[in-house]
């Protein structure tokens, strides 16, 4: 599966200079489709590899640069539009990475701008935005409501000069999903940036990209997430030994103990994720369950053109990100007023 030799090459660049022709076309393809070859690129860079890889990797690496400068750049464009509200702003995913000078962000691919701010200013800065410049992508009136009223975010917006989306949270899962994250927390405890927006705290950072990954999604892009868990990780933890018991601690608060722990162990069984078990003052093993290998399965498949394999554990994920977001008789309710649309 070359879904597991991007992650083992990812975690030991060492065993690129033993890979095939062979090897190397299905390691760039799996890496392309699961916008990780910046990540890659960036691991491998000043190693012995064959001339052709190097000339990908190279483009790779100024790729991933130049879309760090335009998220930064996009960041600000949002920072002065909402600035005169005196919100809370806060960067969420690939762009608070960079923002923050976090290994994470290091050849990361980043797409839209995800923000969080308070609930209770949405409205202002739904109109902040719109005056700058930005604009519905959804303009169905049904999507549009649906947004609204259901998800954790309103509609995506893009900017009509740019061409760059924004997508606005005022929490990290929809209201209707299971775990309750406490919003108002997330803000609160966030870290200040220079220039007045900020990123979530070190544990609410692995918290929300579990929640994003495992309690939210159906997993597309999942390697990707969970590369983000591990570079996370290791990076707190370097800083502050204790960090897992912190996190356990914090996703108590976020009603994610669960989501987390999963994404601890399955970091750990693909990524190597040095882990601290302990029995004081709590008792925290990330021994593997039965259902982390149907995850794993989920998060690895690529074959060596970079195609999607499983489909049919793909469409057990996709229904399942569907049933954790809605109760029965609302999915059942959207699902067909989606086909009637069709």
């Amino acid at each position: 599966m070359s879904g597991a030799l991007v992650a083992a090459v990812l975690t030991d660049p060492g065993r690129a200079l033993a890979l095939t022709s062979g090897d190397w076309n299905a390691l760039i393809a799996a890496a392309r489709a699961e916008q990780l070859i910046g990540s890659l690129a960036v691991r491998l860079d000043g190693l012995p590899i064959p001339p052709a890889a190097t000339r990908v990797l190279a483009d790779a690496r100024a790729s991933a640069e130049q879309g760090r400068v335009a998220a930064l750049w996009e960041a600000e464009m949002a920072r002065r539009a909402l600035a005169p509200l005196g919100v809370p702003v806060v960067l969420l995913k690939g762009t608070a990475f960079v923002a923050a000078g976090l290994d994470a962000g290091r050849g990361r691919s980043i797409g839209d701008l995800d923000i969080l701010v308070p609930r209770d200013a949405l409205d202002a800065v739904e109109a902040a935005l719109l005056a700058a410049g930005w604009e519905w992508v959804k303009p169905d009136p049904y999507d549009d409501a649906y947004y609204r009223r259901w998800m954790h975010e309103l509609p995506p917006l893009i900017h009509r000069e740019r061409d760059r989306m924004i997508d606005v949270h005022h929490t990290i899962l929809p209201p209707t999903a299971r775990p309750t994250p406490d919003a108002a927390a997330l803000i609160a405890d966030a870290v200040p940036l220079s220039g007045g927006l900020s990123v979530l705290c070190p544990a609410d950072m692995v918290i929300h990209a579990a929640a994003h990954l495992f309690a939210d999604g159906d997993l597309q892009g999942g390697l990707r997430n969970l590369w983000d868990i591990d570079r996370l990780v290791r990076e707190f933890t370097a800083d502050a030994p204790d960090f897992c018991l912190d996190l356990i601690e914090q996703a108590h608060l976020h009603q994610l103990v669960p989501t987390i722990k999963r994404a601890l162990r399955l970091a750990k069984c693909i990524f190597g994720t040095p882990l601290v078990e302990y029995d004081d003052p709590l008792r925290l093993r990330f021994t593997p369950v039965a259902s982390d290998a149907l995850f794993a399965r989920r998060l690895l498949a690529r074959d060596g053109w970079g195609r999607s394999r499983h489909k049919g554990t793909e469409f057990g994920f996709y229904v399942r990100s569907h049933w954790l977001r809605m109760p029965p008789v609302m999915l059942a309710r959207h699902l067909w007023t989606k086909v009637r649309k069709k």
